[in-house]
């Protein structure tokens, strides 16, 4: 887009945001800065982003002709997906027809929301290195490629995001208990499971990885410095940037980040999942939108991973320079119940380099993630202390 207008006027670029939690509220907040008409969109009112988005609206995504008729009744310049559990099918459908344009584009949208999908096209179509993997639609599949496989091995449902529905099987015993939880776990139940071999990898990293228009108007590639995390039942509790890479290991995983996003095509941000181990990377996930553990961007970059996503897909010039190293920490509510507060958050920015970030969902549970702690530093390690005593220091307490 070469001009933007004025929301809420009939020049307005709008944007549409499919799913309206803490990336997209953040997501949504880079738009408004440069003056977009922003529509939230999620399956439960009161979403982070419904509280700063122009208009909100509450539906079920999965629904395709609900999707369809909200879409027609707004007309917005750009769909952008921000979680999996979108009928993507009904995207895929508009796109064709030409009524509307998806972020990246509907068929990225369509193969990361399905684990399937994504892997087959890495590994079988790109010929990238991926641990091993089956994939099964019953129990007794199941048993078969887990021994296909071996033990240890993780099972995750093909549509779940966050680590839900994810169970790390050490014997065969663990396998009826596994196919249950995935079951429960998924965001839509496919009834389908992957199964995945253990990589003996030193650390795992997301690449945030940029297509945006370049000065001579062309799509061009741009990397983000590389972001380290650690992850507790498959969700992430820890991320800080830059993960000291070798110099080969970095290429490796740039030509990687770039040969998937290429084909996935369109602008914005990916945030690509990899394992590492010396020089050698394996291609572990993709998500065609900013990531959960970039969210130190919002404290170590120029510009965020949101700013970043903004700029893109609008056709803006982008800046993916590190600004200083640094660390996030997931504050977690700790509590199961409505309208919850928080006690400490004077103490928590009190930590020096620290800033606090609290995403305002409405309902807490024990392992939700309410907020998170940033912080910066001259190196990484005093970053990751400060993010993580940041995060210790905010308490949920009961609202009532």
């Amino acid at each position: 887009m070469t001009t933007l207008g004025t929301p809420l006027s009939p020049s307005a670029t709008k944007v549409m945001l499919l799913g309206s939690g803490e990336l997209g509220k953040e997501v949504i907040i880079a738009l408004q800065r440069l003056g977009i008409e922003v529509i939230a969109v999620d399956r439960y009112p009161n979403a982070p982003g419904h509280q700063v988005a122009h208009r909100a609206h509450v539906i079920d995504m999965t629904d395709g002709a609900a999707l369809a008729a909200l879409i027609e009744r707004e007309r917005p310049d750009l769909v952008v997906p921000e979680i999996e559990a979108i009928a993507t099918a009904k995207l895929a459908e508009l796109e064709a027809a030409g009524t509307i344009t998806c972020i990246p584009t509907a068929r990225a949208a369509q193969l990361t929301m399905n684990r399937e999908g994504i892997r087959r096209l890495a590994a079988e179509e790109l010929g990238l290195a991926t641990s091993p993997y089956r994939f099964a639609s019953s129990l007794d599949e199941l048993k078969t490629a887990c021994a296909e496989i071996g033990f240890p091995n993780v099972v995750k449902p093909v549509m779940s995001s966050s680590g839900k529905g994810q169970s790390k099987l050490d014997s065969a015993a663990d396998v009826e208990s596994a196919w249950n939880y995935a079951a429960s776990g998924g965001r839509v139940d496919a009834g389908r499971v992957i199964v995945e071999g253990f990589i003996d990898f030193d650390y795992e990293i997301t690449l945030l990885t940029v297509r945006a228009v370049g000065a001579d108007g062309n799509v061009e590639t741009r990397f983000c410095e590389p972001i380290g995390h650690k992850q507790v039942h498959g969700d992430y509790v820890e991320s800080w940037q830059p993960q000291p890479m070798a110099p080969l290991a970095l290429q490796r995983a740039q030509e990687i980040a770039e040969k998937v996003t290429a084909n996935l095509g369109g602008q914005g941000v990916f945030g690509v999942e990899l394992f590492v181990k010396g020089d050698m990377v394996w291609f572990s996930e993709v998500s065609p939108r900013p990531h959960d553990t970039g969210m130190v961007t919002m404290a170590t970059q120029v510009q965020s991973e949101f700013e970043l996503h903004a700029k893109a897909i609008l056709g803006l010039p982008v800046n993916t320079a590190l600004r200083a190293p640094g660390a996030s920490a997931v504050i977690y509510g700790q509590l199961e119940e409505a309208a919850i507060a928080f006690e400490g958050v004077a103490d928590a920015l009190r930590v020096p380099g620290s800033d606090i970030r609290l995403f305002g969902k409405p309902e807490s549970f024990a392992r939700r993630r309410m907020g998170v702690a940033l912080a910066t530093a001259e190196d990484v390690e005093t970053a990751r202390a400060r993010a993580l005593e940041a995060a210790s220091k905010v308490k949920p307490v009961s609202g009532r």
